[in-house]
């Protein structure tokens, strides 16, 4: 197999048909059998992948070349999540502007090509797979919740704690699930889970949901400043699921479809396996 195939199998998975620009092949390789899969695989993973024989690298969190400097890009598609949540469309895309700005002009002057050199260097595939496994983490855990929040109109975060840590990533991990505006006897309202959009979109997207309905949003990390602003908003509460273990959702379900392809793939980097947890409790 080689490394196209590879993104193309996660692209199937998670119901997309174009490469999403924060995604992609960053290095070209074929011949790929064993593959070392992390949140987070940089120079030093990809030269642990080369001593211990792997063929390929992946990484979810986009290290360099497009993949990273383009990131920006696709958080335009939380402007389609918020206007699920039933977001007017134009205030959706006022909202998510300046923070979009923001990533934008940090990843402009980011190092792009540290470990994509390392990569090409050591004669080693890398592939970065952002936006499919955030989809995939997204959808699985809204559908979760709503299945286990259905019928229950006086819903506490206690109670979407307790369906959240139904899975095993969520589980296993070291940071569990945190209420981080709110508290456990908390009304949750309508439970809306946005992980997907390549990064958080900061305060104004924040107070867009819950100006349009939504009580609680379960969001895999929220800054300081935000999580300030949401309760001084005062109209809405926050639970976050936890980095690690939300990404890893989405990337176990990638894993899942290159296994099925008869790929190896080793986890590393911050991925929980869920039948093993994360090794640290």
């Amino acid at each position: 197999m080689n490394a196209h195939q590879i993104l193309q199998i996660a692209l199937r998975a998670s119901g997309l048909n174009e490469i999403p620009a924060d995604s992609g092949v960053i290095v070209d390789g074929d011949n790929i059998h064993r593959v070392l899969f992390g949140v987070d695989m940089e120079a030093a993973e990809i030269l642990i992948a080369k001593q211990l024989g792997f063929d390929a690298v992946i990484t979810h969190h986009p290290k360099g070349g497009n993949p990273m400097v383009n990131l920006y890009k696709v958080m335009d598609n939380q402007i389609d999540r918020m206007v699920e949540a039933g977001v007017p469309i134009n205030k959706a895309q006022k909202a998510l502007e300046e923070r979009k700005g923001e990533v934008d002009r940090g990843l402009h002057v980011g190092n792009y090509d540290r470990a994509v050199s390392a990569a090409k260097l050591l004669g080693m595939p890398f592939i970065a797979i952002h936006t499919p496994a955030d989809i995939m983490a997204e959808t699985t855990v809204q559908k979760h919740l709503d299945k286990r929040l259905k019928g229950n109109p006086k819903a506490t975060l206690k109670d979407v704690i307790a369906a959240l840590e139904e899975f095993p990533e969520y589980k296993y991990t070291l940071a569990r699930p945190k209420i981080r505006v709110g508290s456990e006897e908390s009304y949750a309202g309508k439970v809306f889970v946005a992980m997907a959009g390549g990064t958080g979109g900061g305060k104004e997207v924040a107070k867009a949901y819950f100006e349009a309905g939504v009580g609680t949003l379960v969001v895999m990390h929220m800054p300081e400043d935000v999580i300030k602003a949401v309760k001084e908003q005062n109209i809405g509460n926050v639970i976050v699921a936890g980095h690690m273990a939300s990404d890893s959702i989405g990337i176990n379900k990638i894993i899942e479809a290159l296994e099925h392809y008869g790929l190896s793939v080793t986890r590393m980097s911050g991925v929980i396996d869920p039948n093993q947890g994360d090794g640290g409790r």
